[in-house]
């Protein structure tokens, strides 16, 4: 690595804007090696930040930051923001415990105006802050970077719809047009930015005037350059944008540092004159720069650590098999023998594991990009007509969908299956993608039922009970490998509602959720060790809940611990209070829960242990209720 020379005098964008117009490019230059270099020790979102590196340099270098608000949208693509604003020393502890986040956070920095890590909501958050700077008086504009992924979701144009009516004139919208989000993108309006510039005649008409204006003088090439500019209105995708009451400016090169300088620097001018709402589309590639992750944004889009010099990734120990590769073999099984299955899910194919359905089934799966509340009515629709889809949304996008799974699928009672990938702690991606809360905004709809696998063999089983059940059901799994047992080579449904008693004791009862069952296992056996009997209940479902069995350890054990991974309000624990307190029963009970408040990043273990998750914190919980139990 070359070591930086304008970098180390840059600690916010004001350092930047002092240096000379001509040294942009070589601060673009050291920014794309540092974070190479940084990343490759970390991990972290590589593709997306050096696809939109030259952009946010160019943007911080002629727009007043922070007085001038940006907005970034999902914030995956902020490694260079962060770096111009102060953080850059603080790189080698990014998404670790203490460490600054992957993400933008207003806590973090007065230049990170807006905090998100789901896609779709820069620029009605923009418009909120450009509305709000027209009413305090304070001037300025604010600014917002959404990529042509992003814009797939709803409220993106929900938003654009509402600053063209309102003629937001302190507005800019800079569309970062790579044809990417995390997968490559999908949807009609993917498809019509690509093809108005990829059309056969579009190329041939550019090839012949660029041969025939070489060849005129004067006056005529003046008019024919005049017409050759009619020609790419006639065919431009700001026709689209135009018609929202958008000026448009593009498309233009996005890594050209000395086009972008001029765009932004001409954008401000038309903000001063009042002609905003003004949208950028800047075309750009994704790992730009860095020759492994442009020719495979997918792979790097998210990395762990590498070797810089030839792209390859450490090696990984081998171990049991993911959670959602488990999920998704399972289902292609299932949907071997039921035509009826099929396969959803909202621009995460990956990271949900239904990349391998798609394979297997490709007329049967449905990429909807990023519109998880599209893509929930859409498998409502489906099971109105008898098909039996399963929508693979991770448990923190799932929450973006909520009406629909009220409204559209539980007050019918249509044949839905959620299957909740990353829920529960989720380590570096941190508090916006925290799979906290999903038993409690689930839990309370009619029709439905809760579940979650102690294991990713119970996994199998779960999803067949979730499919064969003529109704809308939910199973929560976590991020990562599994526990690493035995996969039964036959799959079957669970009866509903039956936990699973995984221990006989007396003293008393640990009820287990999910992934903390075998924790509690663990913590059953030291418990033992010491001279007490301790019953252990795999509870398996939160609704229906088995309601006799939890009574009945009740009543015979006389105190209870419960266990689970989500907040501590209105999840499983909840759920068994409110059991206890309608059977009139009142046992000693400790809920061992998520506390209120938000989780930051950090290593998933260790604040299982901070918050008394893991079994140290199982042992001193049922320690303390069999002492006061006397």
């Amino acid at each position: 690595m070359t070591e930086p020379v304008l970098l180390d005098h840059i600690d916010s964008p004001e350092d930047l804007r002092e240096l000379p117009r001509e040294k942009v490019q070589d601060v673009v230059d050291e920014l794309r090696t540092e974070i190479v270099e940084r990343v490759s020790r970390t991990g972290g979102h590589l593709a997306s930040s050096l696809g939109a590196l030259e952009l946010l340099t160019c943007i911080h270098y002629v727009f007043e930051t922070p007085r001038d608000r940006l907005v970034l949208d999902v914030g995956h693509q902020g490694y260079p923001h962060k770096m111009l604003t102060g953080r850059r020393r603080e790189f080698d502890r990014i998404g670790q415990t203490g460490g600054i986040a992957k993400f933008l956070r207003r806590s973090e920095s007065d230049y990170d105006h807006f905090g998100a890590g789901h896609a779709g909501t820069s620029i009605s958050s923009a418009l909120g802050m450009a509305r709000a700077l027209e009413h305090t008086g304070r001037g300025g504009c604010a600014i917002a970077l959404i990529g042509d992924g992003s814009m797939t979701a709803g409220m993106a144009f929900e938003a654009l719809n509402h600053a063209g009516h309102l003629k937001q004139s302190n507005l800019v919208v800079v569309l970062n047009d790579n044809e990417m989000s995390i997968s490559p993108n999908v949807g009609a309006l993917s498809s019509y930015l690509s093809a108005k510039f990829s059309k056969p005649l579009v190329r041939r008409m550019k090839g012949l005037a660029k041969d025939f204006l070489s060849s005129m003088p004067g006056d005529m090439l003046h008019w024919a350059q005049k017409a050759e500019e009619s020609v790419k209105v006639f065919f431009s995708p700001g026709l689209l944008f135009e018609a929202l009451n958008f000026r448009y400016v593009g498309p233009i090169q996005g890594h050209r540092v000395e086009v972008l300088l001029e765009t932004f620097e001409n954008v401000k001018e038309m903000l001063a004159n009042g002609d905003g709402p003004v949208l950028v589309h800047a075309i750009t590639e994704k790992g730009f720069g860095y020759e492994p992750a442009q020719n495979d944004p997918f792979t790097y889009h998210g990395v762990g650590k590498f070797d810089v010099a030839s792209g390859h990734f450490a090696p990984t120990k081998p171990g049991p098999p993911k959670y959602q590769n488990v999920f998704a073999d399972t289902l292609i099984r299932l949907a071997r023998e039921d035509e009826r299955i099929i396969g959803i899910t909202a621009a995460m194919a990956d990271g949900t594991g239904l990349d391998r359905f798609a394979k297997v089934f490709p007329d049967r799966f449905y990429d909807v990009g990023i519109a998880e509340q599209h893509g929930v009515t859409f498998a409502a629709g489906l099971a109105t007509e008898g098909m039996k889809p399963v929508a693979a949304i991770y448990s923190t996008f799932l929450q973006r969908a909520y009406d629909q799974v009220v409204h559209d699928v539980c007050i019918q009672n249509l044949d839905v299956t959620f299957a909740l990938d990353r829920a529960g702690l989720v380590g570096a991606d941190g508090t916006t993608h925290q799979g906290m809360f999903d038993l409690a905004y689930l839990r309370t709809l009619p029709n439905v039922v809760v579940m979650a696998p102690k294991d990713e063999n119970e996994l199998q089983h779960m999803l067949a009970t979730a499919i064969e059940y003529p109704g809308p059901a939910a199973l929560r799994f976590p991020r990562g490998n599994g526990v690493g047992v035995p996969l039964d080579p036959e799959i079957k449904a669970l009866s509903l509602g039956e936990s699973e008693l995984l221990r006989q004791g007396d003293d008393i009862a640990l009820i287990a959720l999910g992934n903390r069952v075998h924790d509690t296992m663990d913590a059953a056996s030291e418990l033992a060790s010491r001279g007490h009997s301790v019953a252990v209940l795999n509870a398996r479902f939160v609704k229906p809940l088995d309601r006799d069995r939890i009574i009945a350890l009740a009543k015979r054990c006389g105190a209870i611990v419960t266990v689970e991974e989500h907040s501590g309000m209105g999840g499983f624990g909840s759920a068994v209070l409110e059991a206890l307190a309608d059977a009139r029963l009142a046992v000693p009970v400790r809920c061992l829960a998520i506390p209120d408040r938000i989780m930051e990043h950090g290593d998933p273990g260790k604040q299982r242990a901070e918050v008394g998750l893991d079994r140290d914190g199982i042992i001193a919980a049922a320690t303390d209720l069999l002492e006061a139990k006397g």
